[in-house]
């Protein structure tokens, strides 16, 4: 599948994910009319103050897979761009934190989802955000803006990550940092079970080892990576979907259980000339 082909793909089983919300209904996985195991992944995300804070539709469109917000150490007066907004949960939640002195950027190519998120925006609110209109490929932003890249499981559905990653260094300020949420393959799996896991997680398949998201970030001049696991995937959580593909959950079971996870990812652009190893932090042992 071409990169043109991947991104019309998730185009539009997000934009059915948004019609479904807008008309009151549930989403899950880009548009899924049944959500079967996605509750698996999306449930449990976001504390009660957070979704207490915003309206109850802002929190029904989340779609992701983590909570970039609450793990990005967001301060106050930084400049937050999330990658793939969707429904707008994790760029008011962001605009909260750095508060009126920060400001909060959306990204999203469809337009369903933009004008969701904008809606949300007026329920709760929240002036100091933007939504903008663009692909992750090509961020329309100037360099050295940005102090923080959050996203939410959306890097994974990109046909071109390497131009994802250029581009989120390309706008992030010297020092700033980016801090997503994504789904990660622990190890190598058969192909075709990797790509019914995909569909399960994601809708199209595309997440990346972790070895590659590493090679990945740091070629596109990251620093300071860290992939730490914030959900790893049961057999049994996704025992539905497989049925419901045709698939023996009993049979692939060994074979997937815990291969795939959800992750908190965490790289720097450091400042020019800066060491590439903090003071006082030394490699563990052996390394």
């Amino acid at each position: 599948m071409s990169e043109r082909d991947v991104q019309e793909t998730v185009k539009e089983k997000y934009a059915a994910a948004a019609r479904q919300l807008a008309a009151g209904g549930r989403a899950c996985c880009g548009g899924a009319a049944e959500p079967g195991g996605c509750d698996a992944i999306s449930r449990d995300l976001y504390g009660p103050s957070e979704k207490f804070a915003l309206p109850t539709e802002a929190v029904a469109a989340s779609l992701g897979c983590g909570n970039p917000t609450a793990l990005a150490q967001l301060e106050s007066g930084e400049i937050v761009l999330d990658l793939g907004s969707g429904g707008g949960i994790d760029v008011l939640l962001s605009a909260k934190r750095v508060g009126p002195t920060g400001k909060a950027y959306g990204l999203d190519m469809t337009d369903e989802m933009l004008a969701l998120a904008r809606e949300n925006q007026k329920r709760a609110a929240v002036e100091n955000v933007e939504f903008l209109k663009g692909t992750i490929e090509n961020i329309p932003l100037p360099d050295n803006l940005v102090d923080v890249i959050i996203s939410n499981c959306v890097i994974n559905l990109s046909g071109d990550k390497d131009r994802v990653l250029r581009e989120a260094f390309r706008v992030l300020k010297p020092g700033g940092r980016l801090a997503v949420s994504d789904v990660v393959i622990r190890s190598s799996v058969p192909a075709q079970i990797r790509k019914s896991m995909e569909l399960w997680i994601g809708c199209v398949a595309g997440a990346l080892e972790e070895t590659e998201y590493r090679e990945k970030l740091e070629a596109a001049g990251f620093e300071f990576i860290e992939v730490e696991p914030t959900r790893i995937y049961r057999v049994e959580e996704a025992r539905k979907f497989l049925t419901t593909a045709g698939l023996d959950a009993d049979r692939l079971g060994p074979q997937i259980e815990d291969k795939f996870m959800s992750a908190f990812i965490r790289a720097k652009k450091v400042l020019s000339g800066a060491s590439k190893r903090p003071p006082g932090l030394d490699p563990p042992c052996g390394q």
